[in-house]
């Protein structure tokens, strides 16, 4: 008997099968891994042609519907999170496929949003750059936290949990998104500023920690970037859309902002030739922060628990 064959896609650091135990679908599920991102939607049909079962991590590779099309005995997708813009879950619904998440914690990425905002106030790359090459000991001043003003654009979980931190280094935390009210800023004890051109405005250090969707694409732009003050700082571990890509490097180049932490990108992997891989004035990763241990062993543990749902007909964790 032939089993059915389950292929993990983007796994980019080798781990996704050590990352959890797979054993229960060992005799049940053939499964196998690819470290290869493959753009090439030729070359990734050939790669998954014969699965019934995808794992798709994040947004790294779109699953949409012209994909499924070509995928005709797929039949099963699990998703880390259980939210994923890049799969059309509608699509996948009409062809007769499931498609199943997992949890998600929102611990790594506001410790890398921290990582970001700490290594841009310090400057970290360029004075490790300079000690690691020989260079000056210590060109720079960093910047004060402690007084400053921290500018939340969302507060949701993430944000929250950012807010909290920033309160912890005695910052001034203001913040504002379409829908946040005073009482839900007072419970986290920030203010809530009355627009985002005052948030912008009046921060020194600007986090952006909304859902990518519609109303919220291109929310901050050549607008947007030009009322920030010239001493401030963008950091972004949310979603690159969030920002007009074109107004932020011409904020960059110019000086309208002091620099950016950026692990959220348009086009991911980044090209080599990007400038955000050569601006000075950046502090780029490559799309961090939900890559931790504790954050792998929860995602590809429950797409085992996900696959053996769907084996035994009860499907868990489905998406709508």
């Amino acid at each position: 008997m032939t089993l059915p064959r389950c292929a993990v896609l983007d796994d980019y650091q080798g781990v996704a099968l050590s990352s959890a135990d797979w054993s229960p679908l060992a005799g049940r599920v053939e499964v196998r891994a690819l470290r290869e991102h493959l753009t090439d939607r030729d070359a990734l049909v050939a790669a998954v042609e014969d699965c019934e079962i995808l794992v798709v991590m994040r947004e790294r590779t779109p699953v949409d519907a012209a994909l499924l099309d070509r995928l005709p005995r797929l039949r099963l997708i699990v998703t880390s999170g259980l939210r994923n813009a890049s799969v059309d879950v509608a699509a996948a619904r009409a062809r007769g496929i499931t498609v199943c998440g997992t949890a998600s914690s929102s611990e790594p990425p506001t410790e890398l949003t921290w990582a970001l905002l700490l290594g841009l106030a310090r400057h970290v790359r360029t004075e490790a750059q300079a000690l690691r090459e020989g260079g000056p000991w210590q060109s720079t001043v960093g910047a004060d936290l402690a007084g400053r003003t921290l500018g939340l654009v969302g507060l949701g979980k993430i944000g929250g949990r950012v807010a909290r931190i920033g309160l912890a280094f005695g910052m001034d935390v203001l913040a504002w998104s379409p829908n946040l009210t005073e009482e839900r800023a007072a419970e986290h004890g920030v203010r809530r500023a009355k627009d985002r051109r005052e948030l912008l405005g009046s921060s020194d250090f600007v986090s952006l920690h909304l859902v990518l969707s519609d109303r919220t694409r291109g929310l901050i732009g050549e607008t947007e970037l030009r009322a920030m003050r010239p001493t401030a700082y963008l950091v972004n571990t949310s979603r690159a859309g969030l920002v007009d890509g074109g107004a932020l490097l011409r904020a960059l180049r110019e000086g309208w902002i002091a620099g950016a932490g950026l692990d959220v990108f348009e086009t991911e992997p980044l090209p080599s030739d990007d400038p955000l891989r050569t601006l000075p004035n950046v502090l780029a990763l490559p799309h961090l922060g939900y890559v931790t241990e504790g954050n792998y062993a929860r995602y590809f543990g429950q797409a085992v628990e996900d696959i053996e749902a769907y084996l035994a007909g009860a499907p868990v964790r489905e998406l709508a």
